[in-house]
């Protein structure tokens, strides 16, 4: 079983794993010390490897955004530490890319306030990293879940919400190496709530097919219980949007003009967060998420472009109902993993569900239902998850930090407590965690290695 921390109802690159079974065949080659961090609530690091260098951006143990760097070869790291504190706020996670001329990007810290942007004026130089905000000086003052992706052409792409939860509205800005600037992906926003609702991006993410996918789900109100309609829309250069049947989309895309997928009401058992996007064998895109059925029990449904429509499988036969309500962080106690093919080809899907059984599914290519679990493989070894603080609540995070120097997997690891509410806690903080950092490679003993 594990559970996924999401800041109102968007996921965070965050996993909190309990009870799991144990791993074998996975060692520890080393572990590396990178820095004490805090530890009063959980927001999402990252971390990004670019030449032979690797970056850890973070909140250290008095609440400054950090970044540490390395060679890839060495156990010893670099700090710079940037302008910016958090509270309380889990949504305030830290995001990073490399542009083509090696120069890093930071964003992050941020939920509905002024855009916080630094670049390094050196390439690959951590040290030379500066504020860079305003980035075009537009609608930067209300701004949440930063994201930097590539491009059609390789571009460095930087996406954000302005606006508020509930009243929100998606803007893209490309950047220019060149120059050295940022512009508008086109002048309007990509997808608009017109003061009435906000979307939930999953995407933009480029297919088997070569197109960028994006589906969404729309937000009423701060309470995550407003979650309502599912829709969808494609491009080929980020530029010029569609429908899935080829119709050009005039933007921005609003409520009215958008592709439904599943006219899924308010309160009807969706959520932000768990409407995600994956492909079948034949590259048909396929739009996972979760609702009430007609006995108000929740149930997974996969939505599959066949024949030119969207055809919603029921995957799931739970007898358990989620309820869930409010703003703020929570825990998931349902989680819809995106439909992927697995190395023999066949469409397999993770799916948790505290009340119901869990794990990965192989899935009927036909119907979408699963029909038996996959065979667990961890990817590292158990002890990892096992919380090593005395402090009541604390909780163990693993985030995929990329590809070791030997083809090993490296993996981020730290303790905090668990969400709450975006709001602080009474008493005294938590003692800061040790963030680490995990080389793992398969076969052999578990021996860790320090």
């Amino acid at each position: 079983m594990f559970r996924q921390i999401v800041h109102h109802g968007s996921v965070m690159a965050v996993w909190l794993f309990t009870g799991l079974s144990a791993c074998f065949g996975q060692q520890v080659m080393r572990t590396i010390d990178i820095a004490p961090v805090w530890a009063g609530h959980p927001v999402g690091f990252h971390s990004l490897t670019h030449s032979n260098r690797q970056y850890v951006a973070f909140y250290d143990a008095n609440r400054e955004m950090t970044v540490a760097s390395r060679e890839l070869t060495a156990t010893n790291w670099t700090f710079v530490r940037l302008p910016e504190k958090i509270g309380w706020d889990s949504h305030n996670y830290i995001t990073m890319a490399a542009d083509g001329s090696g120069r890093l990007h930071v964003s992050g810290n941020m939920h509905a306030g002024p855009l916080v942007y630094f670049r390094s004026e050196q390439p690959l130089e951590a040290a030379s990293l500066k504020r860079a905000s305003p980035m075009t000086g537009r609608d930067e003052i209300r701004t949440t879940y930063p994201r930097f992706f590539d491009g059609s052409r390789g571009e460095l792409i930087f996406t954000y919400r302005t606006g508020s939860s509930g009243k929100g509205d998606q803007i893209y800005n490309v950047y220019d190496l060149s120059s050295q600037q940022w512009r508008r992906l086109f002048d309007q926003p990509l997808v608009v709530g017109e003061g009435k609702r906000s979307a939930y991006l999953n995407g933009p993410a480029r297919g088997p097919d070569g197109l960028f996918h994006l589906c969404w789900i729309w937000r009423a109100t701060p309470d995550c219980s407003s979650s309502h309609y599912i829709c969808y829309a494609r491009s080929r250069d980020l530029v010029h949007w569609e429908t899935s049947g080829g119709k050009p989309l005039a933007l921005p895309i609003t409520f009215e003009s958008c592709e439904v997928v599943d006219p899924v009401p308010l309160r009807g058992g969706a959520i932000n967060g768990n409407v995600v996007l994956g492909f079948d064998a034949q590259k048909r895109p396929i739009i996972s998420y979760h609702k009430f059925d007609t006995n108000g029990f929740t149930q997974v449904y996969n939505a599959r472009l066949e024949n030119a429509q969207w055809m919603r499988h029921q995957a799931t036969d739970w007898k358990s109902r989620w309820e869930f309500s409010g703003g703020g962080s929570i825990e998931f106690d349902v989680r819809v993993g995106a439909v992927s093919l697995n190395a023999n080809g066949r469409p397999v899907q993770q799916l948790s569900n505290k009340s119901e059984t869990s794990g990965t599914f192989f899935l009927d290519e036909a119907t979408l239902k699963p029909i038996g679990l996959v065979p667990s493989k961890p990817r590292h070894p158990s002890s990892l998850k096992k919380v090593t603080s005395t402090i009541p609540g604390m909780t163990v995070h693993l985030q995929p930090a990329g590809k070791g120097i030997h083809n090993t997997e490296l993996w981020l690891r730290w303790e905090t407590l668990g969400p709450n509410r975006d709001r602080p806690r009474s008493g005294p903080a938590p003692a800061p965690s040790m963030l680490q950092l995990y080389e793992i490679s398969s076969g052999g003993s578990i021996e860790a290695t320090k």
